[in-house]
């Protein structure tokens, strides 16, 4: 079975034991969830439902949106029926447990990559005010959250052993290659046309740009879950998160960001008109 038909497989599985409450609220189950993932026993899977509940706390989520505890029903013979604890499970709780998961195995790999960017998707999706902002606002909201992750990711590779300017440069062109084919931020730049002063990022749409958001927050992720420590890893681990990355946009039916159109206006000219406009006022 080829790679991309396990990650179509998986995929399917996750979104197949997808459910609905009452209220059209979706939900994972925590027992069904730990078959799909491969735990042999329930009781294997309850410290990572722990693990995933600190995180969630942490991170400054409501605990009781994403996880809860409750009592189902289940017929045990002869219609008799026994209270059964389960755990449900919110899309980015679901996040947060193949996280804690070892991947090394598939359904956890492609579980990660699914669960991450699907989560992502949902939560710019559910915001009402990121929703009905124009192309150009959302290039300047998502391109201004990329430089702040940029600079987390800097800090996460510095700590993994990627110290020198040029050591960086090389990191990051690791990235740019798994999300673009093998393709490095130079011939980006060329693919674009860009002038040597111009920044490919200022030169991305939103698609694009939340492509390489994600690619950035991954991989900060990874080097700090999984310790990676040296420049070779360093620059693996990017490069396979951007790799993962291109792989899932591919399976959703997306557009390759090579493939993407290169807006008319820089992010700087759009932030120039809006300070000139600003000024009017």
């Amino acid at each position: 079975m080829t790679k991309n038909r396990i990650a179509n497989q998986h995929h399917a599985t996750f979104e197949g034991i997808r459910q609905l409450d009452a209220e059209g609220n979706e939900y994972w189950s925590a027992r069904k969830l730990a078959k799909v993932l491969d735990y042999s026993e329930y009781r294997h899977f309850l410290p990572v439902i722990e693990r995933a509940r600190a995180a969630c706390q942490n991170s400054g989520h409501a605990l009781t949106d994403h996880i809860e505890d409750v009592l189902d029903m289940v017929q045990i013979g002869s219609g008799a029926e026994r209270e059964l604890a389960d755990v449900r499970l919110s899309r980015y709780a679901c996040y947060l447990i193949v996280q804690n998961g070892d991947p090394s195995k598939p359904v956890i790999a492609n579980g990660q990559t699914y669960f991450a960017m699907q989560t992502r998707r949902q939560e710019l999706e559910d915001s009402a005010k990121f929703a009905q902002l124009s192309e150009d606002d959302k290039r300047l909201a998502i391109r201004n959250e990329l430089a702040a992750h940029n600079k987390h990711l800097a800090a996460a590779a510095k700590d993994a052993g990627v110290e020198s300017s040029l050591g960086y440069a090389i990191f990051q062109d690791h990235g740019y290659k798994g999300l673009y084919g093998g393709l490095g931020a130079k011939d980006i730049h060329a693919h674009k046309g860009l002038k040597k002063s111009q920044k490919i990022l200022d030169h991305m749409g939103s698609t694009e740009l939340a492509a390489n958001l994600f690619r950035a927050t991954q991989t900060e992720e990874k080097l700090k879950r999984e310790n990676v420590q040296g420049k070779r890893e360093a620059n693996k681990a990017h490069y396979e998160v951007g790799e993962k990355v291109r792989a899932t946009i591919k399976e959703l039916g997306g557009t390759m960001p090579e493939a993407l159109p290169t807006p008319a206006q820089s992010v700087k000219q759009i932030e120039s008109a809006k300070k000139k406009l600003d000024g009017k006022k």
